[in-house]
């Protein structure tokens, strides 16, 4: 009996293993939901549409967006980790702004590592360090001596507790050795009215969100935070070739499949994916966005995602900031 048992088990592996390539094949045969964590409107959201929208045209079936917003993105995020792993059900990642979340919140809700299986990145926006027009600096540098010198005349404003500018602040802090105020706002907005105004003084914000202000001449931009000068903001050097080691910072995007989900349904969607994010289409919408894109395999997704929690808690940690 217990031979008959086991051979049944075998067989049943072997027609299982053998049924895999076929079910692979069939994927999708229904409407796929591709879960964005953040309010509609934002450059994640309309990332999220054009990718949507161009790989319903390839792959055979409907995709379609949904925003689930809250928690800085972990809301939808853990909706997305606890779906069935196949396929039909992703999360559309902010991988800055989840690698934080997994540092700062107590219980986010899904574990970045654990519970997702990375799919492909999408792009990313880097970030610009700008001032009041009022700030007497143009580098780096000078902007670090007047800090320095004038402590109680400098802050900076960020989006909210715990958002990419507010460590990129912090970083600097950590770096520059300057104690700049951290002033937290519900928003970039709100952050960049009181910038213009001169109500703070240093901001770090995305390059799209400042970028119109700069040429207007309302601030003024000192530094870029990539590794290489932006092509969006070619004419401005990086913080890192000004004398901030390591200073490199920017929003990631990545589609993410909740963790189990088979590898053939993972390679389908990252070949889909990657079509998409080449069509002319995405291309024109992530330069509208100032994303630069960045499709990859589903494993620099992943060691993606390692190097910025890794970042991102040891920053933390070393800071201690807390959520609000």
């Amino acid at each position: 009996m217990l031979k008959r048992s086991f051979l049944g088990g075998a067989l049943a592996a072997l027609a299982f293993a053998g049924m895999t390539p076929a079910l692979s094949q069939a994927y999708p045969t229904r409407p796929i939901t591709l879960i964005v964590p953040y309010a509609p409107g934002g450059a994640t959201d309309i990332i999220g549409r054009v990718i949507a929208e161009e790989v319903s045209h390839t792959i055979g079936q409907r995709v379609v967006v949904e925003n689930r917003a809250g928690a800085a993105g972990s809301v939808g995020a853990a909706a997305v980790a606890r779906a069935q792993p196949d396929g039909y059900t992703l999360l559309m990642g902010a991988l800055t702004s989840h690698s934080i979340n997994m540092g700062l919140q107590a219980k986010p809700g899904f574990d970045l590592k654990k519970d997702f299986a990375p799919v492909t990145l999408a792009g990313t926006v880097g970030l610009a360090l700008v001032v009041h027009p009022s700030v007497q600096a143009k580098t780096i540098p000078e902007l670090v001596a007047l800090a320095k010198a004038r402590p109680d005349d400098f802050n900076y404003a960020s989006s909210g507790n715990g958002s990419p500018q507010h460590l990129a602040g912090e970083m600097f802090n950590a770096r520059a050795g300057t104690k700049l105020g951290h002033v937290a706002y519900r928003g970039s907005g709100p952050a960049m009215t009181d910038m213009i105004g001169g109500q703070v003084k240093v901001m770090f914000d995305t390059i799209p969100s400042v970028l119109q202000h700069v040429n207007a001449g309302s601030l003024k931009a000192i530094a870029t935070t990539g590794r290489e000068p932006s092509p969006f903001m070619p004419d401005y050097p990086t913080a890192i070739s000004q004398g901030l080691a390591d200073f490199e910072i920017g929003s990631w995007f990545g589609v993410l499949a909740p963790a189990g989900t088979p590898q053939p349904v993972i390679d389908k969607l990252n070949t889909e994916i990657g079509k998409a994010l080449r069509s002319s289409r995405a291309l024109e919408a992530m330069k509208l966005q100032g994303v630069a894109p960045k499709p990859g395999t589903p494993a620099e997704a992943a060691a993606l995602i390692d190097s910025e929690m890794t970042k991102w808690n040891e920053l933390i940690k070393a800071t201690g900031i807390k959520p609000e």
